[in-house]
């Protein structure tokens, strides 16, 4: 089987669909410090800068074939967002003096190698992870 004329080179953007589009990009962007990027409200479309990449914010019915009776984080079990400087008891404390119930710090293994994270879940129950942004070395599997 020949290889894709391509490599993935990371993530570029997320879209989320949400039952409460500004309840959600303002949890993007006033408790984890996304920046707005652009909004289009013709078609319902925030989008949040979160680094390098872009997380897309649209009502749950925009998108073609959303259904608007689907639950919480229907299609999307969780983003992993990396963060610097990672200081788990700070962030952990944060997090929760804005209402955000967190899970244990651990070492996980992610794209950009081992690393402490902790994970949530947004006010529309998709799942975020929160991971130590880390100098790349080209480890895979």
């Amino acid at each position: 089987m020949p290889a894709p004329p391509f490599a993935i080179a990371g993530i570029d953007h997320i879209v989320l669909r949400a039952r409460e589009p500004g309840r959600l990009a303002a949890f993007y962007r006033d408790v984890l410090g996304c920046a707005l990027e652009r909004e289009q409200p013709e078609i319902g479309l925030t989008q949040l800068r979160a680094g390098r990449n872009l997380i897309d914010v649209v009502p749950q019915i925009a998108l073609a074939g959303a259904s608007p009776g689907a639950g919480p984080g229907q299609n999307l079990d969780h983003v992993c967002l990396t963060i610097r400087p990672f200081d788990g008891e700070a962030l952990r404390s944060y997090l929760i003096s804005r209402g955000v119930s967190v899970g244990a710090i651990a070492s996980r293994y992610g794209a950009e190698g081992q690393g402490p994270s902790l994970y949530f879940q947004d006010p529309e129950g998709n799942g975020v992870e929160l991971k130590e942004a880390m100098e790349f070395t080209g480890r895979g599997l």
